[in-house]
């Protein structure tokens, strides 16, 4: 296992306007990250923020260069060209992929390739967002839900094992809220430093705050929420 820490803005406090939604995913790759081992590809990888979770002999990041998310200064091993996975068939003991699919245009053709590159039983982990703001503009193509997933995903013959939601439909409508803070409100005082350092801590902890407290007390409703986080395996 890695020593290394997860980044502060994948594993933040309630300071952080994105808290709601990065915890939901961090818990559920949190609880799936122990069932892989050997040589492990993490699709669309980035900076590798989980990184440390995954206790498995061979860590391999891929990415794709692309105008919306450059990757300078990123520990990337391999980069593939969006259609083709540059390695031979059932060469991985498993594949994790995090907040990555929404950017595939193509997506049923690289879950393809990804079973392709699976070995028999292998098991596949990823999350993608239900609801979520515009980002990495342009390439951000797609919200899925649950069956739509599942049906491209069996499709392409794999197996779901388990299929998680990582919030309620109150933190979605409050991680929304916040977000529309974060994105059209703060950008007016981000001149001033102190009026923008004191509005971010009080305006994001207590918001996240009132949004935790909320969630125990109106009923869990899961029919709206922020990520989807699934396990699947190769058959």
């Amino acid at each position: 296992m890695q020593e290394q820490r997860i980044p502060y803005a994948f594993d933040p406090d309630v300071r952080y306007p994105h808290y709601l939604a990065r915890n939901g995913v961090l818990k559920g790759i949190r609880h799936f990250s122990p069932l892989f081992s050997g040589r492990l590809m993490d699709l669309g990888c980035g900076s590798k923020p989980y990184r440390s979770l995954f206790n498995v002999d061979e860590y391999i990041g891929v990415d794709y260069n692309s105008e919306g998310h450059p990757h300078d200064g990123e520990p990337i091993d391999v980069f593939y060209d969006g259609k083709t996975l540059p390695f031979p068939d059932e060469h991985f003991d498993g594949v994790f992929s995090s907040e990555v699919f929404e950017h595939i245009f193509n997506l049923e053709e690289i879950l393809a390739e990804v079973h392709r590159v699976m070995k028999k039983g292998a098991k596949l982990l990823f999350t993608c967002p239900f609801v979520i703001s515009e980002h990495e503009v342009p390439n951000d193509f797609a919200r899925y839900t649950m069956f739509a997933l599942r049906h491209m995903l069996e499709k392409q013959g794999f197996r779901v094992v388990e299929t998680r939601k990582s919030s309620s439909f109150v933190l979605a409508i409050m991680q929304m809220r916040i977000m529309y803070v974060h994105l059209h409100l703060m950008p007016f005082v981000r001149k001033i430093p102190v009026v923008r350092s004191g509005l971010r801590f009080v305006v994001y902890t207590w918001m996240n705050l009132v949004a935790l407290l909320l969630d125990r007390v109106f009923p869990k409703r899961h029919d709206f929420y922020l990520n989807n986080i699934v396990l699947c395996e190769k058959i």
